[in-house]
């Protein structure tokens, strides 16, 4: 029979792995809106109404911490805070998009957590060229008052390539 101490471990044992995998089920569902919202910014291949993507642009910076960093790459730049990540979202480089974050790879530890997410992204640039975009994120998390936020999200793009047929438009 076990003792009342080793029933304490075992009970914060279990908590800790519940927490874990809580937290990763938590940190999927921050990245599936985060790619949601990204993708709002566009409607029928071009960019929402100024008012809607400061909306939806707002709604992106909240997913960070105060002091979040988003890092795109040389492409894309780089916007720390949730004013700068906000005013970077507002100014879109394509007309359209649609992520895809694959094979998460997330490891949590207490408050802090890591992912690696595969990408791939059908979009279009701001000329009509339609590309496949292909890349991976490294991510930093952070649980605030209860819930995780991106602390940090870098993007490295492993190539973009035209797409010659284009996207049939089938708008919903």
């Amino acid at each position: 029979m076990a003792t009342l101490e080793e029933l304490e471990q075992q009970i914060t044992a279990l908590r800790t792995r519940v927490d874990a995998a809580e937290s990763v089920q938590a940190i999927q569902s921050l990245k599936a809106n985060y790619a949601m919202l990204v993708d709002a910014r566009f409607v029928k291949g071009a960019q929402v109404e100024a008012a809607r993507m400061a909306e939806v642009a707002d709604q992106i910076a909240a997913l960070f911490t105060e002091d979040g960093v988003w890092d795109g790459g040389p492409a894309l730049g780089l916007a720390t805070g949730r004013e700068e990540i906000a005013a970077r979202m507002r100014e879109p480089t394509l007309v359209f998009s649609w992520h895809f974050f694959l094979k998460p790879r997330i490891e949590v530890e207490g408050d802090t957590a890591r992912a690696r997410w595969d990408i791939l992204s059908p979009c279009t640039t701001r000329d009509g060229t339609p590309h496949w975009m292909v890349g991976f994120e490294d991510d930093e998390y952070r649980r605030v008052d209860g819930a995780w936020l991106h602390a940090r999200m870098k993007l490295t793009s492993v190539f973009m390539s035209p797409h010659e047929t284009g996207w049939q438009k089938v708008w919903f």
